[in-house]
Formats: structure tokens, C-alpha cells, sequence
């Protein structure tokens, strides 16, 4: 099924598909379970669009690189372009919140890491950004204080909350925006809290924000 943005009532955001924009070791928690340290300003890296698929229903596992890791993550859509942008003009151009799994292929990007090469091929390939339906804003309330939870085989694997990351969404979208224009169609994807693993095809997973978003999708 080919991407597009969606709501959860089943409507087309009338958005095209952009790029991902991303946040590394977003919370202490999951840097500390890596053992890489806390950045002192955020660690941005992108998906291209090619990334982005429908994370209803099931999505593919990449079986040629290694081991292959889950990263829960609560997803801003976009709807307006932003560059240098304020918190108010950030907040007018919020016009979706959902979920994304972060696909990592961990062995690589260790490689990566130690040669002290980009991490693009472990975190940019293609089907590497499953996002979900997205959420009118105003039914979320506040993004500083939502569970993001997945389960994986009926065992609760990442249950955090927004309030613990270390950049918070509003200056973390307007950091991005000095450094990268943000255009409608884009997603921002801000982080995973702690209990990353390993994902094999057959896996079954429940992933939640808060109480108002539930998708159950399955590795292939």
C-alpha cells in the first residue's frame, strides 16, 4: 500500500510526502542503555521519503544487514513551511501528531559509528520510517505529557513519556528549522525513551501514544 498522510478518521491530509527530520538520544534513558553520551545540542540526522511507509497492518525487516532494532516515536506532522521559526509559528504549523518506528540497523550503524562514518545507510534506507495515522492536534492536548508504549509479542518493551525529553518539541522543531526549511508534507520525529530492541519478521506490535492512538501492525 503506497504512504500517504492520513488521519485516523480515514481523510487525506492533502499533504505531500516529505522528508523525516530527526532527533538522536532524545532521552537519557535510551542513550544511557547504548552507552553513548548525552548530546549537548540535539543530534539531527534525516530520512528522505522513500523512508516513510504505512505502519498499519504490517511493514518489511530488512533481513541482509544484521540485526535490525525498533524505535518508538511520537511524529509531528507539518503543514506549513517553517525556517527560524518561533514557538507561535510552530504551533500554527502542527497539524498532526502520530507515531513512527524509527528502523535501525544497529550492526551496521555500530560499523558506522567506529569508522566514524554518517549513520545514513543504518537509519535512511528504504521502509526504514513506519508512521502511523496521525491525530488532530487538539485531541492530543499537551505533547509534553504523552505515554509512548510498544508492545512486542504481548511483552510492554518501551513505555515512556514525552515529558522526559531533553529537547522539547517546540525549540527542538525550531532548532531543526535554523539548520533545514521544514516544508508541508514533512514529519518530525522526536526521539525514543528506553527499551530499544530487536524486531525479526513475524512479530507482533502494539504501539500507543497516549490513550488516544493504538495501532497494531506486524514485522514481515
Amino acid at each position: 500500500m503506497q504512504y500517504k498522510h492520513r488521519y485516523v478518521d480515514g481523510t487525506e491530509a492533502e499533504l505531500p510526502v516529505g522528508k523525516v527530520v530527526c532527533v538522536g538520544r532524545n532521552y537519557a534513558d535510551h542513550a544511557a542503555e547504548l552507552n553513548n553520551p548525552v548530546p549537548t545540542t540535539p543530534l539531527l540526522f534525516m530520512k528522505p521519503s522513500t523512508a516513510i511507509v504505512p505502519m498499519e497492518e504490517h511493514f518489511e525487516v530488512p533481513l541482509d544487514y544484521g540485526s535490525v532494532h525498533f524505535e518508538t516515536e511520537m511524529a509531528i506532522l507539518i503543514g506549513q513551511p517553517l525556517k527560524n521559526a518561533n514557538k507561535f509559528e510552530i504551533e500554527d504549523a502542527i497539524v498532526g501528531v502520530g507515531l513512527a518506528l524509527d528502523l535501525t540497523l544497529r550492526d551496521l550503524q555500530s560499523k558506522l559509528k567506529d569508522r566514524g562514518h554518517p549513520w545514513e545507510k543504518s537509519k535512511a534506507f528504504d521502509g526504514s520510517c513506519p508512521l502511523s495515522a496521525f491525530l488532530e492536534p487538539i485531541a492530543v492536548g499537551d505533547l509534553q505529557d504523552q505515554a509512548i508504549r510498544l508492545t512486542v509479542n504481548g511483552e510492554l518493551r518501551q513505555n515512556g513519556n514525552s515529558s522526559f525529553m531533553l529537547n522539547k518539541v517546540f525549540p527542538l522543531i525550531a532548532y531543526m528549522s535554523h539548520y533545514f526549511t521544514l516544508l508541508p508534507g514533512d514529519v518530525v520525529i522526536t526521539g525514543t525513551p528506553a527499551g530499544v530492541g530487536e524486531v525479526n519478521p513475524g512479530d507482533k506490535l502494539l504501539v500507543e501514544l497516549g490513550s488516544g492512538l493504538r495501532v497494531e501492525t506486524q514485522a514481515i
